[in-house]
């Protein structure tokens, strides 16, 4: 019986003397003129995350707010050997409602204190890609493109000299079938070396929904569905943070140019789909 007390005797002092050393220097460091100046910055530093908005069966991003990194911050200044505002480190703080946790849900905008947008092209068969692209690098801008699998499958080379854009898997034969879908998005993924994030629909589908749910996908149901007049539409129609889909068709490639120039000149910033929605902060 002593031979069993005695080993754990001297475990509980080890753990009891880990605790009371953690303890004593949080007391320390928290007592050190450097984490006091940090802790009197909280306030100039400190933005409320926005919860994303849910209206029936859709969901508009939410927004991270930020703090301060204590430990990061304390540990980088110490290092400096003096407070240092400049080498102050932020965290996120998450919306307690986000699109991330919200996959039956149809993604509609981003967030709508970000003055973005995003123009997302749908891609079927036999569509030339190539004039969309060379107008989008040039006025270097980002665009998403949702391709059809068996699209993807024919124009291998294509897709994989595409750098600059988001792609992801829109149908396969015009048609959204699990397994099929799994395949092309599985294909695209090797092909891209990322994972696939999102799924498209320009209504309420239950199947599309569904089915991306149980892949981990979250579905997009654009603000803007356009397939000609773009100019004139977007500007009749423009908002933050609005998801526009567009046709690979003349009308599209004839209006392109230009409504990407409005778009910079009124100050949105025309980016990928991801970058419109995702709720994370830059700094």
């Amino acid at each position: 019986m002593k031979k069993l007390i005695s080993p754990i005797i001297i475990i509980l002092f080890l753990v009891l003397s880990f605790y009371y050393t953690n303890k004593s220097v949080a007391i320390l460091k928290n007592a050190d003129p450097i984490m006091k100046e940090i802790k009197n910055t909280e306030e100039k530093y400190t933005i409320s995350p926005i919860d994303a908005q849910i209206v029936g069966d859709n969901i508009i991003s939410g927004k991270n707010g930020k703090t301060i990194d204590y430990e990061k911050s304390y540990n980088k200044m110490k290092r400096y050997g003096t407070y240092n505002e400049s080498l102050t480190a932020l965290k996120d703080l998450k919306p307690v409602i986000s699109i991330k946790d919200n996959y039956d849900k149809y993604i509609v905008s981003g967030n709508k204190n970000n003055r973005n947008i995003s123009l997302v092209f749908t891609v079927k068969e036999n569509e030339n890609i190539e004039t969309i692209l060379n107008i989008l690098d040039k006025k270097n801008v980002t665009a998403t493109f949702f391709l059809d699998g068996s699209y993807l499958e024919k124009n291998i080379n294509t897709i994989k000299n595409i750098k600059n854009h988001e792609l992801e898997i829109l149908s396969y034969n015009n048609q959204f079938e699990e397994t099929f879908i799994k395949t092309s998005i599985s294909y695209l993924n090797s092909i891209t070396n990322k994972n696939s994030k999102y799924c498209y629909t320009v209504e309420n589908n239950d199947n599309i929904l569904n089915t991306c749910k149980k892949l981990k996908l979250h579905t997009v149901k654009p603000t803007l569905v356009l397939k000609k007049d773009i100019y004139k539409e977007i500007k009749n129609n423009l908002s933050n943070s609005i998801i526009v889909s567009l046709e690979v068709n003349n009308y599209v490639i004839k209006e392109l140019s230009p409504t990407i120039d409005y778009l910079l000149k009124k100050g949105y910033n025309v980016i990928s789909l991801d970058s419109v929605i995702r709720e994370g902060n830059e700094y």
